[in-house]
């Protein structure tokens, strides 16, 4: 019986929810009555700290033993139920918990503590999990953030955090969130997906990866372009393994997401301000001490700021093969947002030499887009081919050619040759990479 519980229960969904309001609030009673004896037998907040799997194990016995004195008709599903959440308000979030084990979920969004939402597979759907009340929100998002020493108040009513397990936490709070505290959890598999699970889900064929797979071994600067959970993290993921072992990578980030598996890295990772405003270490910082750390490579999870005209310059001064990703709908709009960034740093430049820059700096640019089934593809590889007068100019190599909705909704499609041959392919074919001869191509389906 104690294996069987030991399992993680499944996520409750919208239809398995109390019938009515009064049945949802007689529940919430319920687990308050046994918290409020479960703390007359235990000192709950002494055994939380304790991460022993027999101590949960023994609460558990004493949780199932006060749901068994209960005088309410509960079925025994209910009541290992009952007792299970119980116990993940001790030793876990609450109501949250079934949630964060489910490894099907990729975002927890809590718009307030009744209406909360997951997506799986990039599709919302409405879940039956609920909180008793904004207290209770309250007190499982203060567990959150104190776990990594912040604090979320009236005075510092937004809070960006991240849990043991990488996922990343954005808080908001009253008066800035008008109907009660807002938690999003954004979360990342244990095991990051491989290049073989992005052909299986056809987000890119085969010449696709071939052709990147060439281009980060050749030393190619790539930015992958999309936007929000577009799959830019997990596609940077999959290009950063090619990278040499006999490389030294340094990575960035805003928050801690990659996940890169040689042995040769040293991540850095940017630090907010503290509860006086003070202390914050901004990206172009990092980046700007990254130079001096004798990298072969920068990994930039996301250029959003001042930083990229020193990833622009640190691309141009030797450290080429550098992967970033920005948030942008098109490859063009990918150079105009790089070019508006750079800017910000101001330092004057002109607009045709900070174009230069980028068109010298970066070799491909690679769109990602979420389809609306919830899928990703990579709609673009496209080629940085130098200055047109002023203007950067850009070529498609490869596409994603979008064909309609099937009966089931799934986006109909299929990647396509334009033709044209990538000016980088002698580069590749002097570093003793080659590629297939046809699939360049025009009209070849992939």
């Amino acid at each position: 019986m104690k294996a069987e519980m030991a399992l993680p229960a499944p996520a409750p969904r919208a239809e398995d929810a109390p019938k009515s309001g009064r049945d949802l609030q007689l529940y919430q009673e319920l687990k308050t009555s046994l918290h409020r004896d479960l703390l007359t037998r235990i000192d709950l907040e002494k055994v939380a700290r304790l991460r022993d799997g027999q101590v949960r194990q023994q609460v558990f016995a004493v949780v199932q033993e006060l749901v068994g004195k209960l005088n309410v008709p509960l079925s025994g599903g209910e009541r290992d139920r009952l007792a299970r959440e119980v116990l993940d308000e001790v030793f876990g979030l609450g109501p949250l918990e079934p949630l964060l084990q489910d490894p099907t979920i990729n975002d927890i969004l809590v718009n307030n503590y009744r209406s909360i939402y997951v997506e799986r597979k990039g599709v919302l759907e409405e879940t039956a999990v609920v909180f008793k009340d904004d207290a209770h929100l309250m007190h499982i998002i203060e567990k959150i953030v104190s776990a990594v020493g912040r604090r979320v108040d009236e005075s510092s009513p937004m809070v960006d955090a991240r849990l043991a397990d990488g996922s990343r936490v954005n808080v908001i709070i009253p008066p800035l969130a008008l109907d009660g505290p807002v938690l999003s959890i954004r979360r990342f598999g244990r095991v990051p997906l491989a290049a073989e699970d992005l052909l299986e889900n056809h987000t890119l064929s085969s010449p696709m990866l071939e052709l990147l797979r060439g281009a980060v071994r050749a030393r190619l600067s790539l930015v992958i372009s999309g936007g929000t959970g577009a799959g830019k993290t997990t596609l940077l993921n999959v290009l950063s393994s090619y990278i040499s072992q006999r490389e030294r990578i340094v990575t960035i980030e805003d928050s801690a997401e990659l996940q890169l598996k040689q042995k040769h890295v040293v991540r850095l990772e940017c630090r907010p301000p503290n509860v006086e405003g003070k202390g914050a270490v901004r990206q172009r910082q990092l980046v700007i001490n990254a130079l001096r750390m004798r990298p072969d490579r920068i990994v930039i999870g996301e250029v959003r700021g001042e930083e990229a005209l020193d990833m622009l310059q640190a691309m141009n001064t030797g450290h080429d093969g550098s992967l970033t990703t920005v948030h942008a709908n098109s490859p063009r709009d990918a150079i105009a947002r790089i070019e508006t960034m750079a800017l910000m740093a101001n330092l004057n430049l002109p607009e045709r030499a900070l174009r230069q820059q980028v068109a010298s700096a970066i070799s491909l640019i690679v769109q990602v887009s979420r389809m609306s089934d919830g899928t990703r593809r990579i709609t673009h590889v496209t080629e940085i081919a130098g200055m047109d007068e002023d203007v950067v100019s850009l070529q498609d190599i490869f596409l994603f050619e979008k064909k309609g909705l099937n009966e089931q909704g799934k986006v109909l499609g299929s990647f396509i040759a334009t033709g044209i041959r990538p000016r980088f392919a002698e580069k590749l074919k002097l570093m003793g990479i080659h590629l297939p001869p046809g699939m360049f191509q025009h009209g070849a389906k992939l």
